[in-house]
């Protein structure tokens, strides 16, 4: 069962469900790559791994909150009287989860050329962390990216989050709620950014290859289709609420009129 929406689902966007749905992804690109590529390249998963402790502003996405257990307690049998409190009390200890260090692993893609074993390409599909101003996931992101950028590896990254900071530079380009942006290693500094509006199917593109070899058709709609469907997400979204995040009022009402019409309202 496809999702209701054109294209991207926002409903996917919650925090909560994202590492679900950004593994799938991940997942998803990788098989349908290596569909197009073998057998002169092939896509692989990699991981990137930071560390992430209670100063971390992205830690609340990943992490639970903190939770306060209370030390022997008992349920109060019926109808037992509450004494009276002493006439002075005692502060009580109580259990907490205490915040440490967490090794956090957030899984990308690269294309590889089988005969050199040379990346070519980097994936990023990016996470809420990747976007939230002084967090580690956007300090490893961009130092990641930066590494990329410096180097003969083309870079494609794949933004499906309206919430959090843009990882590009907002320039020249239409108002939209996601972006798909590929630098090709010869065309530095410049880009190609597909601007996405929620409205609009997710669009097809270009992945880089190596000089001389025309670029892998990535068609990302019927990526999020097996990702909606393998993830059973028709089944686990309640399309009656608000998406997390809440859209802006113009497409909340869109949003709103499409449900209806899909009987989801």
């Amino acid at each position: 069962m496809p999702s209701p929406f054109p294209g991207m689902d926002p409903y996917l966007e919650d925090p909560h469900r994202w590492p679900g749905v950004h593994n799938l992804v991940i997942d998803e690109v990788m098989r349908t790559l290596n569909r197009l590529l073998l057998p002169r390249y092939y896509a692989d998963i990699e991981e990137r791994v930071y560390i992430s402790d209670e100063n971390d502003p992205g830690r609340k996405t990943i992490i639970p909150d903190i939770r306060v257990l209370p030390t022997g307690s008992k349920k109060k049998p019926a109808g037992a009287k509450t004494p009276k409190a002493p006439p002075a009390l005692v502060c009580e200890p109580v259990v907490v989860t205490t915040l440490i260090e967490d090794e956090i692993r957030e899984p990308f893609l690269k294309v590889v050329e089988r005969e050199s074993r040379q990346v070519v390409t980097v994936i990023e599909v990016l996470s809420p962390t990747n976007k939230i101003a002084g967090s580690r996931g956007l300090h490893q992101y961009v130092e990641k990216r930066a590494d990329v950028l410096r180097s003969d590896t083309s870079w494609v990254e794949i933004d499906l989050l309206r919430e959090g900071e843009p990882v590009i530079v907002r320039e020249l380009y239409p108002e939209c709620e996601y972006t798909v942006h590929a630098s090709r290693k010869t065309g530095r500094p410049k880009g190609v950014v597909w601007p996405i509006r929620l409205q609009q199917r997710l669009p097809v593109i270009g992945i880089p290859l190596k000089s001389g070899d025309p670029d892998a058709e990535l068609d990302l709609q019927p990526v999020l289709t097996s990702v909606y469907d393998g993830g059973a997400y028709a089944f686990k979204i309640d399309y009656t609420k608000d998406p997390v995040p809440p859209l802006p009022a113009d497409l909340a009402k869109w949003a709103n009129k499409l449900l209806k019409q899909k009987k989801l309202r």
